[in-house]
């Protein structure tokens, strides 16, 4: 794994950030939003035309959540025809947001750097269609573009998190923007569209983090309300509870981060915890 990685992993634990534990080891507006392809979780049974139709697709789709030992999640609600978080004019401070307004009981996945390319987790995810956002540093992916171009063609968001994973703040305005700026040709050149969402390291900003970001043709800033670790949340409200329009940050780890789990099992155990709470899983770039 690249050394700077490993380093901010560790540094994760210690810093102290005022967000919950975790790093990413975040014309009209609306003319300017790329069309992209949208997923939604499979539905536990979708409309067919005859009642067999329709018993066989909820069929298949509990077979898919049982062979990873998992209970469905409900159908994901169509995604609202304006989006409820306004964007920026040309001029405006780029906002920085950890969840989306919004009753629906859904929550927001995202993982974060990349260093972890489990093949399994690909075949999860081609399974069960689970939606999720991918915040990428090109010093992680750099090993295997092609595992997170794989993911993309499945629909997942690729979105800029630095190209080597520092603490901005540490940063003066013109490296920081050369972070942002420089992720935003590498993964535009890989991946054919660039990034409209950033999230900083660490989730550790300042207002220079903005304006380069905003220089760079970022449209918003994205943190975060709870981490998942191995097996359990952590949780930023005392309540230790999933709100509505969460946003839920995972990373890219493997076994050697995860004291033996492996990515696959880690993903399945956040996924029980939103089914337990009664939420499904939307996707980010629909609502944002």
């Amino acid at each position: 794994m690249d050394r700077r990685i490993r380093g901010a992993a560790l540094a994760c634990v210690l810093l102290v950030t005022g967000v919950a534990t975790g790093c990413a080891t975040e014309p009209p507006a609306e003319s300017r939003r790329p069309t992209a392809p949208s997923r939604s979780v499979a539905p536990t049974g979708s409309p067919t035309g005859s009642p067999g139709g329709e018993a066989g697709a909820r069929a298949g789709v509990e077979a898919a959540y049982a062979k990873w030992g998992l209970e469905p999640l409900a159908a994901a609600p169509a995604p609202p025809d304006a989006k409820p978080v306004g964007l920026p004019a040309a001029a405006g401070p780029v906002p920085v947001i950890s969840e989306i307004p919004t009753q629906e009981k859904i929550v927001f996945l995202t993982f974060d750097d990349g260093a972890e390319k489990d093949p399994e987790f690909l075949t999860m995810m081609r399974e069960l269609k689970i939606p999720f956002t991918m915040f990428l540093t090109d010093s992680a992916i750099s090993a295997d573009y092609g595992y997170f171009g794989r993911l993309q063609a499945l629909g997942d968001g690729v979105q800029n998190h630095t190209l080597t994973h520092p603490n901005l703040r540490t940063l003066g305005a013109a490296a920081q923007k050369r972070e942002i700026c420089g992720q935003q040709t590498k993964l535009k050149d890989r991946y054919g569209t660039a990034p409209r969402l950033f999230r900083p390291p660490y989730g550790n900003w300042n207002e220079d983090t903005r304006a380069a970001a905003a220089s760079c043709g970022i449209e918003a800033i994205v943190l975060w309300r709870e981490s998942m670790q191995i097996k359990n949340m952590q949780y930023q409200r005392g309540d230790k509870q999933l709100h509505p329009g969460d946003i839920v940050l995972a990373h890219f780890r493997g076994p050697s981060e995860l004291k033996g789990t492996t990515m696959t099992e880690m993903t399945a155990n956040m996924l029980r915890h939103i089914q337990e709470q009664g939420f499904t899983v939307a996707r980010l770039e629909d609502y944002l």
